[in-house]
């Protein structure tokens, strides 16, 4: 059981052709260390302003900071970067659309236990989604160095075919050891979980995922991002973090009018029929 690492030149066809095959992938330094530096700058009293999470399985020395699109200005060059996108839309291409899931900064701190293995899609009341049926993709981008001894994230690649179970442990998993700057992305299906930080510094990962637009965002971009700096984001992005239809008839506001005009202005009905991805 191997987690496969690819060039940052790799194809769309071919990061996507792995991720659905084994669930997970690494794309080695795909993003520069001056984008790093600069989100952990801007995260950073942000991160500091944290608290600890509140049970075990949130990590009760792991802190995770969110609303990334507000706080952080050069988060948007990773959280819309063409690659991640264009994969993103190839496995989840049976939804009309999909939309920004969440973005959070997951620091984990020195002595962590391990979390305990999971599926993101459990997120979703548990809601058994056919086997074929994808409805996220998911990042960490690292924002540290990612090693086993600090903590990094542990995958079971290909167990997105296994039934759902919660017995799996760590001992079934490999770590996602990356270089600062890389980027690992999986499944809502496969298993995973925070490895134990056994280091003396804190492993830092930055969490981006999307999901089908049909289904509830983990966190509620309409409210982590104030309406002053949404009127600042071009249409495409406002669109990408929720203010768009998610299907034939989800999400539009009043009188049957696109959810982008609440930022926009107008007073045009919408078409249903028009539901360009």
């Amino acid at each position: 059981m191997t987690l496969v690492h690819l060039p940052r030149s790799a194809r769309p066809d071919e990061v996507h052709r792995v991720l659905e095959r084994d669930g997970a992938l690494v794309i080695d330094d795909l993003v520069d260390a001056e984008t790093v530096r600069r989100i952990n700058v801007e995260m950073a009293p942000f991160v500091a302003a944290t608290p600890g999470g509140s049970d075990d399985f949130s990590g009760r020395t792991t802190r995770r900071t969110g609303a990334l699109v507000a706080r952080s200005p050069s988060s948007h060059e990773l959280i819309r970067h063409p690659l991640i996108l264009d994969v993103t839309g190839k496995l989840l291409h049976r939804a009309q659309s999909y939309q920004l899931h969440l973005t959070q900064m997951i620091s984990i701190g020195p002595d962590s236990p391990g979390q305990s293995i999971h599926r993101d899609q459990w997120a979703f009341d548990f809601f058994a989604f056919p086997p074929d049926y994808h409805v996220q993709c998911n990042t960490i981008w690292a924002m540290t160095e990612f090693t086993e001894a600090n903590g990094a994230t542990r995958l079971m690649p290909g167990s997105q075919a296994l039934p759902d179970d919660f017995g799996h442990t760590i001992t079934e998993t490999v770590p996602a050891e990356m270089s600062q700057g890389s980027c690992l992305l999986y499944t809502g299906k496969v298993y995973h979980g925070g490895g134990p930080n056994r280091s003396d510094t804190t492993r830092m990962g930055l969490n981006i995922t999307y999901d089908v637009a049909w289904l509830r965002q983990e966190e509620n971009q309409y409210l982590s991002v104030p309406r002053e700096i949404a009127e600042t984001l071009d249409d495409d992005f406002l669109r990408l973090i929720g203010y768009r239809t998610g299907a034939y008839a989800l999400g539009y506001i009043d009188d049957v009018r696109d959810p982008l005009e609440a930022i926009r202005g107008g007073s045009g009905s919408m078409s249903f029929g028009n539901l360009a991805r």
